[in-house]
């Protein structure tokens, strides 16, 4: 395989040599390759970094990988979606049995997840669409993370509203989410989408706040954003806060993490509810449905892990002040009986 020089001078940003091994009971059962510690190496290939939500997700992936015992490399493309193309190639030439892909293009990486199958290498894929029957995908259910929340902003604001909504178009999980924004939006005619804006530039949360501003200025009587990504809803929070529109906006979203919990529990906070799954938990997910296809065992085509409705009376009602209290009160966020074998080890298993 022939290394471009593009690819050399730009890896140094990106590859994160990560071990997981050590630290771990084998069950006498564990089924071959995981029955000799070390011998398995895999790679996680990133195009999405920033924010507390991928933090999150590499530490569930760090967590099941090393309870697998498995090797992991991690390969950080930064949003770059040619590089991390790249990287897929990188992860061949490194020998690794499997990779996960996490989020990305699917013209830039359609065509690299095919020269990972086509060497032979297990492919999982998170938030992408790389348009392989050989591949699973694994999802949050990103069109119930959508309806979650959209339900309750019609509990909380009746059927007819001025919206503002964030969209990216291209991105696979905002892609499904918007799908379900446009049947809410055909199912209740009282909504009225008065802007549509965002971007995915870094900081993302910072980029959205600039485009937010300039939207409720134009649109004061905007009552409703629905900003489906967490650094989506935190842009458009400080945008809100600072037009002095807390009382009269409520923000709906996705996903979540403990500054997330910290922005919606504020007195007078706009940010009312998100629908989200535990994204350490969806990084073991990925981490399990890809040592089932390396055990021979099918995941299935599509492996889903189920979100759960968290409104901001919920944190306050409980005093749920961080992710980890998020998971004790609420047992369901803390663990997904999804892609879990009996011979699986549990990374949260006490």
């Amino acid at each position: 395989m022939t290394i471009t020089r593009r690819l050399l001078g730009k890896l140094t940003l990106g590859l994160i040599g990560a071990s997981a091994l050590g630290g771990v009971a084998f069950a006498a059962d564990m089924p071959a390759p995981f029955d000799k510690p070390g011998d398995v190496k895999i790679a996680l290939v990133r195009y999405l970094s920033t924010g507390d939500f991928f933090q999150s997700y590499l530490a569930g992936v760090e967590a099941q990988a090393k309870a697998l015992g498995v090797d992991l490399r991690v390969l950080d493309s930064r949003q770059d979606a040619a590089l991390q193309a790249d990287m897929v190639d990188q992860a061949i030439a490194l020998g690794v049995q499997g990779i996960i892909i996490q989020h990305g293009l699917t013209e830039s990486m359609k065509e690299a997840a095919q020269r990972a199958v086509d060497a032979g290498i297990k492919v999982v894929a998170f938030d992408v669409n790389v348009e392989n029957d050989k591949i699973p995908q694994i999802e949050q259910s990103d069109r119930d993370l959508a309806r979650l929340a959209l339900e309750q902003a019609i509990k909380d604001n009746g059927e007819s509203w001025k919206a503002g909504y964030v969209y990216v178009a291209g991105i696979a999980p905002l892609d499904r989410r918007d799908e379900t924004w446009k049947e809410f939006k055909k199912k209740y005619p009282g909504i009225n989408e008065a802007a549509m804006f965002g971007t995915m530039d870094n900081p993302i949360a910072n980029s959205v706040a600039n485009q937010a501003r300039s939207v409720v200025s134009a649109n004061p009587d905007i009552t409703v954003m629905f900003a489906p990504y967490d650094e989506f809803a935190k842009g458009v929070k400080i945008a809100v806060d600072e037009a002095g529109l807390s009382s009269s906006v409520k923000i709906y979203s996705a996903d979540i993490s403990t500054s997330d919990i910290a922005a919606m529990r504020e007195p007078g906070s706009a940010w009312a509810a998100t629908a989200a799954t535990n994204p350490a938990v969806v990084g073991q997910v990925s981490v399990r449905a890809l040592a089932m296809l390396l055990a021979g065992e099918d995941p299935g085509k599509s492996v889903i892990v189920p979100p759960t409705l968290i409104t901001q009376k919920d944190l306050i009602d409980n005093d749920i002040k961080s992710m980890e209290e998020l998971g004790a009160k609420l047992p369901q966020f803390a663990h997904a009986d999804v892609a879990m074998p009996a011979w699986m080890p549990n990374p949260n298993a006490k």
